[in-house]
């Protein structure tokens, strides 16, 4: 069968697999031409122009924009430190089962001695259970927040959220007794 002599135009026909004709440069396609999209920056820089913060509506383009975003930024932060300690705040304040475990070990000098175990929790069906899922809700959704500003990669951002987190750590962490926190979600 020969196919050479084809007169029509299998783009044109209804139900076609032929990929649509391309216009435009790679950079169009990215978003990064005139066609109204624009590329997401992957290195840090210093900007207040045309900077989409957490959502498509939330662009910044003056420099009295970036002071306000950044002030929220760092508040953000600072509120994501204080809910770290307010949990955990709680969570001791909280603890109302109690419950002693007492078993028989040997003693030094080969006699038997009753060692007590003191366990502390709190009863999964309760008010302060419920505060604490909350609570986790909230925390996990600001790293988040935190997270995805950072990943502007805008150097004004980054600094508010870093900054924030030291100011948030200094104001509520100094009574901490325990410098690791495993409950972390983003740093």
């Amino acid at each position: 069968m020969d196919h050479t002599n084809h007169d029509h135009d299998h783009s044109k026909m209804a139900g076609s697999m032929a990929p649509p004709m391309v216009t435009g440069s790679h950079e169009d396609h990215l978003g990064g031409g005139g066609g109204g999209g624009h590329m997401m920056k992957m290195t840090f820089y210093f900007g207040y122009t045309n900077v989409e913060l957490l959502f498509a509506s939330l662009v910044i383009n003056t420099p009295g924009e970036m002071v306000a975003a950044c002030f929220g930024c760092f508040l953000l932060a600072v509120l994501y430190e204080g809910l770290k300690i307010g949990r955990e705040f709680l969570l001791r304040r909280n603890q109302v089962n109690v419950r002693y475990n007492s078993m028989p070990v040997p003693g030094a000098d080969g006699t038997m001695v009753m060692e007590t175990h003191k366990t502390v929790g709190q009863r999964m069906l309760s008010m302060a259970h419920l505060l604490q899922t909350v609570l986790h809700i909230i925390q996990v959704v600001v790293s988040y927040f935190l997270m995805l500003v950072f990943m502007t990669y805008n150097a004004y951002l980054c600094i508010a959220v870093a900054a924030g987190a030291g100011v948030g750590y200094f104001l509520f962490s100094w009574k901490k007794a325990v410098v690791v926190d495993i409950t972390e979600h983003c740093h």
